[in-house]
Order: C-alpha cells, then sequence, then structure tokens
C-alpha cells in the first residue's frame, strides 16, 4: 500500500465530536492520485514508489513518456517503501488509505510574508521605548563584536525574506476520511495558503 498521497488544501473548519467537544480541522482535497513509477533497490539502489496527482494539458514530451499510458498528471512526488509493499503502475490511491485516529506528517509550502523585519521573523523584542530611543523600537541591536572577530558570524538572525519554504507539520490526526468526495479532513492546521499543494504521508515520529 502507498504511505501517502498529494492533494490541495481547501481551508479550515470546525466539527463537533459525539461527545460536543469542538475540534479545528483543515480540509484537504487529496487524491485520486496513480502510481507512475516504482523504484528498486536493483535498479535505483532503493525502494520507493512514485505518484502522480491533477491532470496537465501542458506536458511536455519527456515527461508524456515517463507517463506513457497513463494520464497527463501534473505533480509527481515519491515515498517510501517498506520491503513488504509492491504497487504497480496505474494503481489508484484515494484517502482511504487512512482511516480515523491515524497520524499522519503534512509538507507543504508556507505563506510568503515577503521582506520582514527581525522582530516579525525572528519575535525579537525591539528596543527600549525611552531614553532618546526614537528609531530603534523595531531594530536588531548590536549584530557582533568589532575587531575579534571582525566581521558578522554566519547564521546571524536578520531581516529578510520570510515565509515561502518548505515545511512539514508532524503528527496530525485524522479526523475523517470520506473516498466519496475525495476529502480528508486533519486536526490542527495545515502550512500555506489555500490551493496550496499538500503532501500527505503517515508518520514515522510516533509520540
Amino acid at each position: 500500500m502507498v504511505p501517502g498521497i498529494l492533494g490541495r488544501k481547501r481551508g479550515m473548519t470546525t466539527i463537533f465530536s459525539p461527545e460536543g467537544t469542538a475540534i479545528p480541522v483543515t480540509v484537504l482535497e487529496a487524491g485520486p492520485c496513480f502510481v507512475t513509477q516504482v523504484r528498486t533497490p536493483e535498479r535505483e539502489g532503493y525502494r520507493a514508489v512514485q505518484v502522480g496527482f491533477e491532470e496537465s494539458k501542458r506536458l511536455n514530451k519527456p515527461e508524456r513518456g515517463h507517463l506513457k499510458n497513463l494520464p497527463p498528471l501534473q505533480h509527481l512526488r515519491e515515498f517510501r517503501l517498506a520491503e513488504e509493499e509492491a504497487p504497480t503502475i496505474g494503481d489508484k490511491v484515494d484517502v482511504s488509505i487512512f482511516a480515523p485516529g491515524d497520524l499522519v506528517d503534512v509538507v507543504a509550502t508556507s505563506k510568503g510574508k515577503g521582506f520582514a523585519g527581525v522582530v516579525k521573523r525572528h519575535h525579537f523584542r525591539g528596543g527600549p521605548k525611552t531614553h532618546g530611543q526614537s528609531d530603534r523600537h523595531r531594530a536588531p541591536g548590536s549584530i557582533g563584536a568589532t575587531t575579534t572577530p571582525g566581521r558578522v558570524l554566519k547564521g546571524m538572525r536578520m531581516a529578510g525574506h520570510m515565509g515561502a519554504r518548505r515545511v512539514t507539520v508532524k503528527n496530525l490526526r485524522v479526523v475523517r476520511a470520506e473516498p466519496e468526495r475525495n476529502l480528508l479532513l486533519l486536526e490542527g492546521a495545515v502550512p500555506g495558503p489555500k490551493s496550496a499543494l499538500v503532501v500527505v504521508r503517515k508518520t514515522n515520529h510516533r509520540k
């Protein structure tokens, strides 16, 4: 069985448990995906499966050749396989691979915030508000010593581009899976804006 699936983030809502507890959930439209390639230790040196998601008319000839006898799938991702798992090319993957209560990891690209200062980007407290400090309220302060080392050390937290990076959120609980509507409801928040491409895989990081 394929251990993961691709989908789109559709937004957040609240549902209620049978006990009446409000549960914040993220709604994903996941799948259907198709197995496009199976990697084996004999040929590639590791065991994995490649799946595709969302059809597109704008594929070039190498891409169409790779997807011969398959739908023109736009997004391809790999998932590592255990030794006993052996899917075949063309197999369909939907949200039925998950069950309520399963723990999953979600990988997506976070929202881009553009150029941000250190207060917003790194949660600096800023400078003093009094004693003549009229323009240092959101400044980083000192970024290094003088003669020694005479430079700014690598990794110094400073202003810069914020967001728009790959983020993995681990151990999200599956609340509901609806294969007939290709919907997957996960407890909690998922990175990225609405319609963001997300990768959902069974977690290897058990709490």
